[in-house]
């Protein structure tokens, strides 16, 4: 999609009611549903994270940046995700994580990221993070410093690819409850999109539907 048309069309984001669990459940593992539909935790024991869902032109057309994370001892080790991090004593809000977190893992100051607002939180059991999503958009055609300790390389979406409905799949994975079950992914090119960046992209993906 052209990007001056996109940035045109975003701002209509800030007045919609968000699908949330509508949304999330059309991505999540079976096993997560009757969780996600109980807001099954305890919100004065779970760690805050927030991410940055980051639109941005390339070549004047709309992109949307993954990031790949390295490989670690950790549940979301080498996963796809949206840059971002956990709550640190030094930030005053949720926002400025996100900010915080994508400017030193991808490099983008947060001068150059305008956010539209927040999405909708989504609990991940086995680190027991709930993690907030946030919509952001730069103008400008970007370039990347990326954390080597953290991120290992990056995926540039099109925002036509995202809302492309063959990009999602059912796939047998290996997952924090089961050694093998049916998992609803986003398949982009040779990357497997899954669990909690899945069910972020789907509440993007049908809110993005609802103005361009």
């Amino acid at each position: 999609m052209d990007f001056d048309l996109f940035f045109k069309a975003i701002p209509n984001v800030v007045s919609l009611d968000l699908p949330s669990t509508i949304s999330h459940i059309k991505m999540a593992p079976s096993e997560r549903v009757k969780l996600i539909e109980e807001n099954g935790y305890d919100i004065n024991s779970v760690r805050k994270a927030a991410v940055m869902m980051l639109f941005y032109p390339k070549n004047d057309i709309t992109h949307l940046l993954l990031i790949i994370r390295n490989s670690y001892p950790g549940v979301h080790s080498s996963q796809i995700a949206f840059p971002g991090g956990k709550v640190e004593d030094i930030d005053f809000d949720l926002k400025q994580t996100a900010l915080r977190e994508t400017h030193e893992e991808i490099g983008v100051h947060p001068n150059d990221i305008h956010v539209i607002r927040d999405f909708s939180s989504i609990y991940i059991p086995p680190s027991n993070f709930l993690v907030y999503p946030f919509l952001g958009v730069s103008q400008t055609e970007l370039t990347f410093s990326l954390q080597e300790e953290e991120v290992a390389g990056i995926i540039e979406l099109p925002l036509s690819t995202l809302l492309d409905d063959s990009i999602i799949n059912i796939k047998n994975l290996e997952t924090s409850y089961s050694k093998l079950i049916e998992v609803p992914v986003f398949q982009i090119q040779e990357h497997t999109v899954w669990g909690a960046t899945a069910m972020m992209l789907s509440e993007l993906k049908d809110v993005l539907k609802m103005v361009l």
